[in-house]
This record gives C-alpha cells, structure tokens and sequence, in this order.
C-alpha cells in the first residue's frame, strides 16, 4: 500500500508538471496581446522625403506612458533640422500610424540603450523584471520590428529560450586598433548579457525581452551575430541573438 501510494503521488505529480510546462501556450497568447500596444517603431520623420518615415529600430513604452526605451545605436545620429526632420516613434497598425517628435532624455553609449521622451496621450507601458532572478533555460520572448515598416506597423513576436547568462568582450582586429577608451573599458569588469537562442533581424535592435507569464521586461535586443552582410540577415540568420539585461535599464530611466 505504502507503494501504491507513493506511486500515485508520483504519476499526478508528473501529470501536474506537463499540464503546466515551462510556458503555456494560454499564458504566450494573453502575453503578446498584452505586450503588442507598448511597441513603437523609432526613427525619423521629414514631410519632404519619399517615404516620409525612416525606420531606424524597435522601442517600447515604460514609465508614465510617454517615454521610451531603445538601443543608442538606433536613435538617428544626425538629422537634417534645415528640412525639419524629427526623430521620434510612430505608433499605430498596418499602414494607418502616426509620428509622434520626441527628445532624448539620456543615452547609454556604452550598454547602447536609449531613453527618449514623446508628448500626446500617454501609451500602454511595460514594467521592468528583475533580470538577477533570471536562469539558464528560462522561456522568454522578444516582440518588435524584424522586418521594419516593409509590411506596414506589425509587430512579430519570436519565442527565445535563455541559452546562457555570459560576460562578452567584442574584440579589435589587432593591438593597433585599441584606442584609450577602448583600453580602459577592458580594464573594467566585462559586461554580462542575455544570450537567446531566438533569431532576431536588424529591425529587432532595441525590441523588449520579456517574461511570457509576468509579461515584465528582463533585457533590450542588442546585437545579432548574422552570416555575411547585413542585407543577407534574412535569408541567413545564425539563430545567436544578445540583450542587454533589464538592470541597466533602470539605472538609465534614474538619470533624467
């Protein structure tokens, strides 16, 4: 009897565990309708240009509702004023969007985030995770703009395993191309980031990484190792995409 007992425990235990899984499929359908509306698309805006908008990069929405998070590297570094271009976020669906201006509030070259601000009704914001609680084999998820505004304002949700918590360090070619910063910064403590085994595309720069069942954002895609050039992301993605953990993400949104 005390066997049998046993026994019984055991098989409802592991029928418990697979009802539930790492991730349900329920839990990763109401996460993407839940995250889908915080996602802007970031970029320029010049009425004379054909197209108006330049994609430059994925954001999403934080805070009060009116400012957002993206890589530095996808925040325009020059923009023609003489022809009134703005850099900002267009929000919307399909081919019915809208620009809104913004201005930048802080930028975090070194871990390439990105803090702007826009104006207007205030959008649905993301809250920030606790990327320290994160483990190796966790279930994520990454939703943002691989493709650009080619198809119009979708946004695409890949699902992302963590594959690993590791310290990166991006070389030169040789001694020669070290310059000051770069020699100190490799006094420093290497920087730790998330690695996904999801395959991000160059328009992902600056997507949320994010808990499907808190639907709270751990990281920021960053970098993309692609085969070949950049044009051939699409047609020869490697499957190794990075984030930048959520933590710098909250010491960026303290320095206004």
């Amino acid at each position: 009897m005390p066997n049998l007992f046993r026994r019984t425990l055991l098989l409802a235990g592991l029928a418990l565990l697979c009802l539930s899984g790492p991730v349900g499929a329920a839990d990763m359908v109401r996460a993407i309708a839940a995250v889908k509306p915080s996602i802007v698309a970031v970029g320029s805006y010049m009425r004379t240009r054909s197209p108006s908008v330049n994609f430059s990069g994925t954001g999403f929405v934080v805070g009060d509702g009116l400012d957002i998070i993206t890589n530095a590297h996808v925040i325009p570094p020059f923009v023609d004023t003489e022809k009134n271009e703005q850099v900002g976020i267009v929000v919307g669906a399909g081919d019915q969007f809208e620009f809104r201006p913004a201005i930048s509030v802080q930028l975090d070259r070194e871990h390439d985030l990105a803090h702007i601000r826009v104006g207007g009704k205030p959008l649905p914001a993301l809250a920030i995770g606790d990327a320290g609680s994160l483990a190796e084999g966790q279930q994520l998820a990454f939703t943002g703009f691989p493709l650009g505004m080619v198809l119009g304002l979708h946004p695409v949700t890949h699902h992302a395993m963590l594959s690993a918590i590791t310290p990166i360090v991006i070389p030169s070619i040789s001694a020669r191309q070290l310059d000051a910063r770069q020699i100190a910064n490799l006094k420093k403590p290497p920087l730790t980031i998330l690695q996904l085994d999801g395959t991000a595309y160059p328009g992902n720069s600056g997507s949320p990484v994010y808990d499907p069942e808190t639907r709270a954002v751990v990281g920021v895609i960053n970098m993309v190792f692609v085969k070949g050039l950049k044009e051939t992301a699409i047609t020869s993605p490697s499957g190794i995409t990075y984030a930048i953990p959520a933590t710098f993400i909250r010491d960026l949104l303290q320095q206004k």
